[in-house]
């Protein structure tokens, strides 16, 4: 752990006492009850308010914010890794490092915004026609070995620079799953940031299996976030034919899923 370095962790609801034991057995981390599961982007901004109180304070002094699972695994040097690279990209909003999964495969991290119509047909087909062309196109994210610009970064483990993440005013808590990284990394290019891929600095993490077999809460999360996405980016009047083609297509995926 970095000299100075203060830790945040933020508990989401959960019930069986590990994170309060693990918070007690560290002198440099602080345990914060959310007071109950506010979702992914809830939780971190809960997390990121305790530490923003103690900087206003004088307590910390630090340019950026580091954001993660509490079940990633850190390769050595990794955060000062991350934290060159930030140095480098100084309009960086965020930098994400290589994700490895435990079996050793390479998680696709740093992907481009997905266009209306891949976006769309992703959402549609993705789990009912695997190899449709809109997945592949949303999925063109191969170049995972080269330091390099990205429309968005997952959100299990990104360094963020403070005035940044303040600007856009972190996640968009109307997110409880789902998306929350890809509007982030959205808002921070619209906001005249960039997200950038680290490959030298890299976790290993068991990127989303816990959310791998769709349950019926699961699926209607999914579907909100991926509506709410579309909505907020085409909501005027002329484009609610748009918006109703988006939900009415999410609707028969729901179906389909369901049967």
């Amino acid at each position: 752990m970095a000299q100075g370095a203060r830790v945040v962790l933020a508990d989401n609801g959960s019930t069986d006492g590990v994170p309060e034991r693990s918070a007690a057995d560290t002198d440099w981390v602080e345990f914060l009850d959310t007071g109950g599961n506010l979702g992914y982007g809830g939780g971190m901004n809960a997390g990121a308010t305790a530490l923003l109180k103690a900087r206003e304070l004088g307590e910390i002094d630090s340019e950026f914010l580091l954001l993660s699972n509490p079940d990633v695994e850190f390769a050595p040097e990794s955060i000062d890794k991350l934290l060159a690279c930030a140095r480098r990209w100084g309009n960086a909003g965020a930098i994400g490092p290589l994700i490895v999964e435990p079996d050793g495969s390479i998680y696709p991290s740093a992907r481009a915004v997905p266009s209306i119509i891949n976006g769309i047909g992703h959402a549609i087909f993705a789990d009912i026609w695997p190899n449709n062309p809109w997945s592949k196109a949303y999925r063109d994210d191969e170049d995972m070995n080269t330091e390099r610009e990205a429309g968005w970064l997952s959100g299990s483990c990104i360094l963020v620079r403070w005035d940044a993440f303040e600007a856009i005013g972190g996640f968009d808590e109307r997110y409880f799953m789902y998306l929350e990284d890809i509007d982030l990394g959205d808002r921070l290019t619209r906001a005249g940031y960039i997200n950038v891929l680290c490959p030298s600095a890299s976790i290993t993490h068991a990127q989303g299996h816990s959310t791998a077999v769709h349950s019926k809460k699961m699926l209607r999360a999914h579907h909100d976030s991926a509506y709410r996405f579309i909505a907020d980016r085409y909501p005027r009047p002329w484009q609610a034919p748009l918006r109703w083609a988006v939900k009415s297509g999410l609707g028969i995926r729901s179906i389909l899923l369901s049967s």
